[in-house]
């Protein structure tokens, strides 16, 4: 669709782009600003990667919990790179501009990501909650049917949900001013430029996030209820801290990704600006995809001893192909 701008005459003039004033405040700082969100980025995503092929190389690995982390990496390389990749080039150029069909994909591959990893995140929960809580029936409940269909459910919610939401904001019309006071094509300050009343996608907005934010909120946390309640029942204090340890990197991903979310929510409106707005997406888009691979695996033995093992097979590999290719060249002379 075109972008519908009037001018103080009253003529209707026709535009394709839209401008992200995003941090432009900080002038000279945004070159610094750059080089952090770079490094942060690519740590990112080697990390993620890493993960990702660890887990996959290693029969090891191949367990629900390792099999939703694999997703939950997926989820944030895709989160992630919708936003910074062009962050990055505004922080270098002058004119901040997007087209109406790139701020159209950012917001889908926003909206889409966010809300299927609330969704994952509460997979995630529910098995650790087996996991602990019902110990001996855990491979029967969480066998691979189940963390696929769970894995698929996640995923189908976010693409269901967010896809019509997005193809009707881009389909109602845009007027006034084309600058967006954010660093990227968020719903509530695209919404702003929208001519007509917005309470009905407004009140879309705020059901899905009732349903499929606020609830997987709160089945989170009433697992982690259970699970709690189980591992003080247990008498031994070893036995205590390796069944939290099995748990604690999820719960530290889990307030990351709702910390910056429920902060948002508890500022006043009046008392917020668009500065604030955009620190806090910021934190919530970079901040959970870097930490997630090093809160998993830092402190996971089982993927350490993967990694370790990974770089053995290859040194190993290296040596003999050097060895054939040595007794080759010695069989050859």
């Amino acid at each position: 669709m075109a972008y519908t701008k009037s001018d103080p005459r009253g003529n209707q003039t026709i535009s394709d782009v839209l401008i992200l004033v995003g941090f432009s405040y900080l002038h000279k700082l945004q070159i610094l600003l750059f080089v952090v969100l770079l490094v942060i980025y690519l740590v990112t995503l080697m990390g993620n990667l890493l993960v990702i092929f660890l887990i996959k190389l290693n029969s090891s690995l191949h367990t629900p919990m390792y099999f939703f982390l694999v997703n939950l990496s997926y989820l944030e390389i895709c989160f992630t790179s919708g936003v910074v990749p062009k962050l990055l080039v505004h922080l270098l150029v002058e004119e901040k501009t997007i087209s109406i069909a790139g701020c159209a994909a950012q917001m889908y591959v926003n909206t889409i990501m966010g809300l299927s990893e609330c969704c994952l995140l509460t997979a995630m929960a529910y098995d650790r909650y087996v996991a602990i809580c019902h110990p001996l029936h855990y491979t029967t409940i969480m066998s691979g049917r189940v963390c696929a269909l769970l894995a698929v459910v996640s995923w189908f919610i976010g693409i269901s949900v967010e896809v019509p939401k997005t193809i009707w904001t881009f389909s109602l019309p845009f007027c006034g001013s084309n600058r967006i006071h954010h660093f990227f094509c968020d719903v509530p300050p695209v919404l702003k430029l929208l001519c007509i009343d917005t309470w009905k996608i407004r009140m879309f907005s705020v059901s899905v996030s009732v349903l499929f934010i606020l609830c997987p909120f709160l089945l989170i946390i009433l697992s982690y209820i259970c699970i709690i309640f189980s591992i003080l029942k247990l008498q031994s204090v070893e036995a205590r801290r390796k069944a939290f340890s099995t748990c604690s990197a999820h719960l530290v991903v889990v307030t990351l990704f709702y910390g910056p979310a429920l902060i948002n929510f508890l500022i006043p409106k009046s008392s917020s600006t668009s500065e604030t707005d955009q620190v806090i997406s910021l934190l919530n888009i970079i901040v959970p995809p870097a930490l997630n691979p090093i809160l998993y695996t830092l402190r996971n033995k089982e993927v350490k001893e993967a990694f370790r093992k990974t770089i053995e097979k290859s040194h190993f590999a290296n040596n003999w192909r050097s060895l054939r290719t040595k007794r080759n060249e010695m069989g050859a002379s």
